[in-house]
């Protein structure tokens, strides 16, 4: 974060509602096949780990802040009467560089002004910018408290955030307890990390002349991976309630009047985005408090302003935390804690989505290495399964081909009708009843693309939420889970070619050249859809197509579409007699 916090918050932004990536999918699907479809009235009738390392140091000037600000985070009802026990005598203020702890997993730097945090660096996962992640905003303004400062607008909250805090360091080099105390008021914050694990302790006590205080802490102005476009509305705080036994969730959207509070017996609360969480898992059974923020700050990337979920939280008087911070992966997290599998949320198809990263994920593990072909080889199987519906459709194709010489007689009779003539009904009515004579389905054209909606949209948010697809190479592809790092985007212009090919070998009901020519507009705006999407999803459309053009040439060259074309071919003179 900025080098001198401040406990204000900043101004919640407001960003436009937009319908999900996911919606906006299946509505250009529908619109592509009611474009095939309804162009066939317009046009003559239907037709259809490193080492650990011990403490270090960083300049005592990095991250220092250089004066006070007030904060408006709202703090817990009340303070328990006073107790008899004395408080510590007054701590000298001693400015300290910098300490930097790395567990094997990650690089944490802390500030004895405020005991609090300034950078959280993964080691193991690197952003766009290909440095090592820096899941903490360092970008956010001065505004901005520091995370796992105690927030507030009192003067109990200001003095501790600006204290310099007495700094212990653990033996084995992978924790750090701070101590401040004015005679008065005393604070104890500590921190202890696992080697080469995700996890770590935090407990943080707060103390008035003896008696406990009520205090939250908090991360605030942006967490995750901020290197990538759009970073901002990846982020969301969540907390799983117990008594309701769900997963609950707050963007920035849901905050955009002001900050919004919550208390409950929840297993965990925290923030994550796509593919990353910091949660805290309370250690002891009580109510919890949660209040979720809407910071806007520019980041590494985009120096423009954009609104980021910020969390406080607290459990009463003291707070003593497992934190989680880390990928999100499915079995890492259901290890710690079974409740926290559901962070990794795969939309509204994970009926589909995440049976299908399961599969992807077992190939990988199992038989191929390589997130890539494994994708390529599911596609395969999926295809191949689906083949029985996929002939059924070749077949009904293969129909409509061969009964276009019949349905030009019809259209024959009625061509000089105006599209308005009520006769235009019975032109209709004919070429149904033919099609329905021999059990042929004008839709199925747009069979192939239909039955790749629910896959699509599944391998869509498996891209989404899959921390394994983060970076996952393939051939020439770096990452997965993102578009094509070189220009132009090969796999989209492959993709185009390959449907353009399936054009030309798949049966053609109508031989209308404008239709025909509308038609071959298709691959040019599923590949101007697919220009900027995550490789691993063009690979799996690519792939499909692929699979369709070897199935497509098999049944042209069998029995079975001369069969087909047989079964509606209109009897012979000699065997009307």
């Amino acid at each position: 974060m900025a080098d001198t916090p401040s406990g204000g918050p900043g101004s919640p932004g407001k960003p436009p509602k937009e319908m999900s990536m996911e919606v906006r999918l299946l509505l250009a699907f529908i619109l592509m096949g009611l474009v095939m479809f309804l162009s066939q009235y317009y046009f003559k009738g239907l037709y259809p780990t490193a080492p650990a390392k011990t403490a270090t140091t960083e300049p005592a000037g990095a991250g220092a802040p250089s004066g006070p600000s007030g904060s408006t985070t709202p703090q817990p009802a009340e303070t328990p009467a006073a107790s008899t026990a004395p408080a510590l005598p007054a701590t000298r203020a001693e400015v300290r560089p910098n300490l930097v702890i790395d567990n094997g997993f990650y690089r944490v730097s802390f500030s004895n002004q405020g005991a609090n945090v300034r950078a959280w660096q993964m080691k193991h996962f690197t952003g766009n910018d290909e440095k090592p992640l820096e899941l903490a905003n360092t970008s956010a303004p001065s505004e901005f408290p520091f995370s796992f400062q105690i927030p507030g607008n009192d003067a109990l909250a200001h003095k501790l955030n600006w204290a310099w805090f007495s700094e212990t360091s653990d033996p084995d080099g992978l924790g750090v307890t701070y101590l401040y105390s004015d005679g008065h008021t005393t604070a104890r914050k500590s921190f202890h990390f696992h080697r080469n694990s995700y996890l770590s302790q935090i407990s943080t006590e707060v103390t008035n002349d003896g008696a406990p205080v009520n205090h939250l802490i908090e991360w605030r102005g942006g967490f995750g991976d901020l290197t990538i476009a759009n970073a901002s509305g990846a982020g969301q705080s969540i907390y799983y309630d117990l008594a309701a036994n769900k997963l609950v969730t707050q963007n920035v959207r849901s905050v955009k009047n002001g900050p919004i509070s919550a208390s409950g017996n929840y297993s965990f609360v925290g923030l994550s985005d796509n593919y990353f969480a910091a949660v805290f898992l309370p250690q002891h059974d009580g109510l919890m408090q949660a209040t979720t923020f809407a910071d806007t700050v520019p980041t590494p990337l985009e120096k423009q302003a954009a609104p980021f979920a910020g969390i406080a939280l607290s459990e009463a008087t003291g707070n003593d935390f497992e934190l989680f911070v880390g990928p999100k992966d499915i079995e890492l997290m259901k290890s710690i804690n079974p409740k926290l599998e559901q962070v990794v949320y795969f939309g509204w198809m994970s009926v589909l989505a995440k049976p299908l990263f399961l599969v992807v994920n077992w190939v990988n593990d199992h038989l191929i290495h390589g997130f890539g072909w494994s994708i390529i080889v599911v596609t395969i199987a999926i295809n191949f399964i689906l083949f029985p519906l996929k002939l059924s459709n070749f077949k009904s194709m293969k129909k409509m081909q061969a009964l276009k010489p019949q349905i030009d007689a019809i259209n024959a009779k009625y061509k000089n009708l105006k599209i308005t003539d009520p006769r235009k009904g019975e032109q209709n009515q004919e070429v149904m009843d033919l099609y329905k004579k021999y059990g042929v389905n004008p839709m199925g054209g747009c069979f192939p693309m239909l039955i790749q909606i629910p896959f699509f949209i599944a391998f869509y948010e498996v891209f989404t939420v899959a921390v394994q697809m983060r970076g996952a190479h393939w051939l020439w592809v770096t990452d997965l889970s993102q578009a094509e790092h070189i220009t132009p985007h090969i796999l989209p212009l492959i993709m185009i070619a390959s449907q353009f090919f399936m054009q030309k070998i798949t049966p053609q009901p109508n031989s209308d050249p404008s239709q025909q020519k509308m038609m071959q507009f298709m691959p040019l705006m599923f590949g101007f859809m697919f220009y900027n999407f995550a490789s691993g999803l063009v690979l799996y459309y690519l792939t499909s197509n692929l699979v369709q053009m070897g199935q497509q040439w098999f049944f042209n060259h069998t029995h079975l579409a001369a069969d087909a074309a047989n079964s509606v071919a209109p009897p012979k003179k000699k065997d009307r007699k």
